[in-house]
């Protein structure tokens, strides 16, 4: 399955450059939704935009295709890059700033879309989990009568990529989606989370950004 990796946002308010490349436990955030999704198989492609130059570049150098959008949002990015690409089939969404996201949460995902008989899917976590930021907490939607907040994840039907499609809602008690990384002290969660015990520059830290063409 196609797998579109968001990387065009500003990330102003962590305020640390570029976040996709803003490293936890040494590495950059990006990294970890790469290996997870390459863990299963899914043809990744690295959406970036003219806000994330060095990310682009960090693809190039790295050898992961990217699709260069316009960076007029998040939503248009999206149709922009799967009608480029042409990905006619099931599209996997995410972004990247979830550094606990793992192969199995993926794997997860896609099994029970494979199950369900809805164009699109939606991931969600109960809002009791959200850890972080108060902009992930505040917005929350009803789901099968429990409070939730989207994790960032999902899969769309690509050749319905311009149509509002219907979706299967999906609640996961998953603490590892519950975390997306908007400010530092969501940072330094992430860092705690996966590498518990190490100090200085694996509670996050500022990439060195050296190259640019």
């Amino acid at each position: 399955m196609l797998a579109l990796i968001l990387a065009g946002g500003t990330g102003s308010r962590l305020n640390m450059g570029e976040k996709p490349l803003v490293q936890v436990c040494g590495k950059p955030m990006i990294e970890y939704a790469i290996e997870a999704f390459s863990a299963g198989g899914h043809r990744i492609v690295v959406v970036g935009s003219p806000n994330t130059p060095f990310t682009r570049n960090w693809c190039r150098v790295h050898g992961i295709d990217l699709y260069p959008a316009t960076g007029r949002g998040y939503v248009e990015d999206i149709v922009e890059a799967v009608t480029e690409i042409g990905g006619e089939g099931p599209v996997f969404t995410s972004v990247s700033d979830l550094p606990c996201i793992t192969a199995g949460i993926v794997e997860r995902v896609t099994d029970i879309y494979l199950k369900v008989d809805t164009p699109a899917l939606s991931t969600w976590v109960p809002a009791s989990l959200c850890r972080g930021s108060a902009l992930r907490r505040s917005y929350r939607e009803s789901i099968r009568g429990i409070s939730a907040c989207p994790a960032g994840l999902n899969i769309l039907q690509g050749d319905l990529i311009e149509e509002e499609q219907e979706e299967f809602r999906l609640l996961l008690e998953e603490p590892a989606l519950a975390l997306n990384v908007n400010t530092r002290d969501d940072l330094a969660l992430a860092a705690r989370t996966l590498c518990p015990g190490e100090q200085g520059p694996a509670e996050g830290s500022t990439p060195r950004h050296g190259f640019l063409s």
